[in-house]
């Protein structure tokens, strides 16, 4: 079909090779870049939508297996890099500069371990080479200082041009800011709407944070002003819900859902954590504490994805206890692999919004 082996040639036979969630062509997509043929040797550069691409290994096969049936060619090397696209603006809503994508993690209720699903699911897209952000929105209990290892961290405010900076602190890949830097370790947050409006948004706006493809916004539970504060002033990649499977967490956790759908905001999906305990001394036990079903039955009633279920294991309360997330304490265990599973599901469903 080819006589010539060329760049060419290349792109054409590459050309009904399709990303598996836009269902577009790579080539069409400009994904297939810097195609070089050095005898029987092909090298070129796959550009994906996000460095968290969960199919990633399934198109590079895809497009190796369509190379090698070119005649000649004895080789196929592909270079795998990223650009993660921007989300869609909006016109009454004002972007953070250099900030791609922003992504609510929230609940309806307290407890249900919102905070260890957006710190674990913050890292473990930094851990894949995505830039990353946390927002601790929780200015009533900020905890997510402590769940990263930065609970005696200093954060440092500059004086610029355009007023004071905040530089975030930094660890395990990830950028932080949260109140907890900002008030003593006992004392309360004791404010009104108003004064809490304004902190969230000098955390968008007056923090540099840089070139980040996603910032993860650790939202309070409920569905008051914090969350109101958000979704009126960015535009927002989507807002993923933690519930637990018990009734009373999933009845709040379907309230929020319908808070973000009501403000435009998409729903990326459920989470269901804590789905099952499993016994560190019995690891092949499962012990259903908080009942079973109930996240992935509420998302096939609301309407949306289930992303994942996060078993309950001990080792995930010790890793947020001592600052080294359970995805890097532990990336092995059933946790970690759920939770990296459930950021890179995220991420894909992100990219997607943003190129369709």
């Amino acid at each position: 079909m080819y006589d010539v082996l060329d760049s060419q040639s290349v792109l054409e036979v590459l050309r009904p090779v399709q990303d598996p969630e836009l269902r577009k062509s790579l080539v069409e997509l400009n994904m297939i870049r810097n195609v070089k043929i050095d005898g029987g040797q092909v090298s070129f550069t796959l550009v994906l939508t996000t460095p968290a691409c969960p199919l990633r290994e399934f198109i590079v096969e895809d497009c190796q297996r369509a190379v090698k049936k070119l005649p000649g060619v004895t080789n196929v090397s592909v270079e795998v890099t990223a650009e993660t696209p921007q989300q869609k603006s909006l016109p009454d809503r004002n972007g953070v500069p250099g900030v791609k994508n922003i992504i609510a993690i929230s609940s309806g209720k307290g407890g249900v371990g919102k905070s260890t699903v957006a710190v674990n699911v913050a890292v473990a897209l930094a851990q894949t080479g995505a830039k990353v952000g946390l927002l601790d929105a929780d200015i009533y209990g900020p905890n997510d200082p402590t769940m990263l290892g930065l609970g005696d961290a200093q954060i440092v405010v500059r004086s610029t041009e355009k007023g004071e900076v905040l530089e975030p602190a930094f660890n395990h890949g990830v950028k932080l800011v949260s109140m907890g830097f900002l008030i003593d370790r006992d004392q309360p947050v004791i404010w009104r709407g108003p004064m809490l409006n304004g902190v969230i948004r000098q955390f968008l706006y007056q923090v540099e944070w840089g070139e980040l493809d996603y910032l993860i916004v650790d939202m309070p539970p409920g569905t008051g002003d914090a969350q109101l504060t958000l979704t009126q002033a960015v535009p927002m990649s989507g807002a993923v819900i933690v519930t637990t499977p018990q009734n009373v967490a999933l009845l709040d956790s379907r309230k929020g859902l319908r808070m973000f759908q009501q403000m435009n905001v998409a729903v990326l999906g459920i989470v269901e954590n804590m789905s099952y305990f499993i016994p560190p001394d019995m690891p092949d036990k499962h012990y259903d504490i908080f009942g079973s079903g109930g996240g992935s039955k509420t998302a096939a009633e609301l309407g949306v994805p289930l992303l994942g279920c996060i078993p309950l294991e001990i080792s995930t309360r010790i890793g947020g206890d001592n600052g080294v997330p359970i995805v890097v304490a532990d990336p092995d265990s059933a946790s970690a692999k759920a939770l990296k599973a459930i950021a890179l599901t995220i991420a894909g469903k992100v990219s997607v919004a943003a190129l369709t």
